[in-house]
């Protein structure tokens, strides 16, 4: 185990999520999107291609749990953003989609997405970029092999 004087790694993260946080819903507000938070955009940007997905494999592709990702799904449907429709192959799955009015949100996130990125890595070459991006991950897979 490697000890170091300054253990920050966490505390770090944490408040630049928090930061990031801050600027998201202060950028959605700008838009008059008070009905999405956050924690919607991964659901968003992963249906913005334009393919219908499983409830479990969103949950797996934004790394949350499926309860959480139902408990998002049924926000952004309440607002009119996605559908929910079962699965023609099996009934048991419920597949989610964008509605009309979920693409319409597509410019908007990616100019919110645009803005954070450049404020997050305003400053920084891009080896410099690259290594924070490579070392975060490193330290993501330590807690993976935990669980």
């Amino acid at each position: 185990m490697l000890l170091m004087k300054n253990q920050r790694l966490i505390a770090l993260s944490s408040r630049l999520a928090e930061k990031a946080n801050k600027f998201i819903i202060a950028e959605l507000k700008k838009y008059e999107l008070s009905d999405i938070a956050p924690s919607h955009g991964d659901i968003l940007s992963l249906l913005f291609d334009g393919n219908a997905y499983e409830m479990g494999e969103i949950a797996k592709k934004i790394h949350r749990t499926k309860p959480t990702v139902t408990v998002l799904v049924e926000k952004l449907e309440k607002s009119g953003y996605v559908q929910r429709i079962k699965s023609d192959v099996d009934a048991r799955f419920t597949m989610v989609s964008l509605t009309e009015k979920g693409f319409e949100l597509q410019p908007m996130f990616e100019a919110i997405s645009q803005d954070l990125n450049a404020l997050a890595y305003a400053g920084l070459r891009e080896e410099e970029a690259l290594l924070l991006e490579i070392l975060l991950e490193k330290a993501i897979v330590n807690f993976e092999k935990k669980e």
